[in-house]
């Protein structure tokens, strides 16, 4: 019986390895490529053409984890010859940071009165932004885009920014953490005669810190990825964040795009380590892991 659970264990333990191995060969591929000479991406990764005696004509890549020879070449042209890069980077940030920064707030006050508070019509309006959390963009990119064009925000910041601010999912997400909160807390607090105010300022809101820094990351994750909104909103180029950038670097440029891809997805990366335990732990407390 103990054999038998250990086998099992040791199976899914391999199985678990290799799926993580799997997702992980990318991410890999991408940093040691970015590390490579742009002579030897070329030779990587063209089609090259092996014909037969029978004039038949075989292609192939060739995928490589170690260079040749390890160079940092890309990093200094993207870096230092390629100005749109950098300002795509700070156009990204000035987007995602007042985005999460804006939807986090209003999600934390908006939570708390779906969690604590009872008012008539609460369930009703709740299952409403429900309803509009899981309507694809498409759907209300039309009602946005007039709303946007007739307060005259159209081709600015505000144009993606006033639409993240106002998620759904981030109201979704703390009210679920908020309601599995006791309510021992806030009765307690409520006898001693402490109004909403204190309530939410000095219990609800500390206890609900995993929750938020869970919502951070998810959050950051999602706007630093995101690419529907900036076409459609801005015309200008020049204000395109970094996520429309490697859509604009030339076929040639093998090496640019894997040291652009590196440096794009190294807040994301630095992010998840440093606050892994609090998204671990947000996510179980709001209910929707599975």
């Amino acid at each position: 019986m103990i054999f038998a659970r250990n086998l099992s264990r040791l199976m899914l333990l391999l199985l678990t390895g290799l799926v993580a191995a799997a997702m992980m060969l990318p991410i890999l591929l991408t940093v040691t490529n970015s590390l490579m000479t742009e002579g030897e991406l070329s030779f990587n990764y063209s089609l090259l053409g092996v014909v037969t005696e029978a004039s038949a004509q075989a292609k192939f890549v060739n995928l490589k984890l170690i260079p040749d020879w390890v160079t940092l070449s890309q990093y200094a042209k993207l870096l230092d010859s390629t100005p749109k890069f950098l300002q795509m980077f700070w156009n990204s940030i000035k987007l995602v940071v007042p985005i999460v920064a804006g939807q986090t707030a209003v999600a934390t006050l908006a939570a708390y009165a779906f969690a604590r508070l009872r008012f008539k019509g609460r369930d009703v309006l709740f299952m409403v932004y429900l309803i509009t959390m899981v309507l694809p963009f498409q759907v209300t990119l039309v009602p946005n885009y007039l709303m946007i064009e007739r307060l005259g925000l159209m081709n600015t910041s505000g144009a993606v920014i006033l639409p993240g601010v106002f998620g759904v999912f981030g109201i979704f997400m703390i009210r679920q953490f908020m309601a599995s909160l006791p309510f021992v807390y806030t009765e307690a607090a409520r006898m001693d005669g402490a109004g909403h105010g204190r309530i939410f300022w000095e219990i609800i809101l500390p206890l609900t810190k995993p929750g938020l820094a869970a919502l951070v990351i998810l959050l950051f994750v999602d706007y630093w990825n995101m690419v529907e909104q900036p076409l459609i909103f801005l015309k200008e180029e020049f204000d395109y964040p970094l996520s429309l950038y490697l859509a604009y670097i030339q076929e040639s440029e093998r090496g640019v795009v894997f040291a652009a891809s590196v440096l794009y997805m190294t807040p994301m990366v630095l992010l998840f380590l440093y606050a892994e335990s609090y998204l671990v732990e947000g996510i179980e407390h709001s209910g929707i892991k599975g």
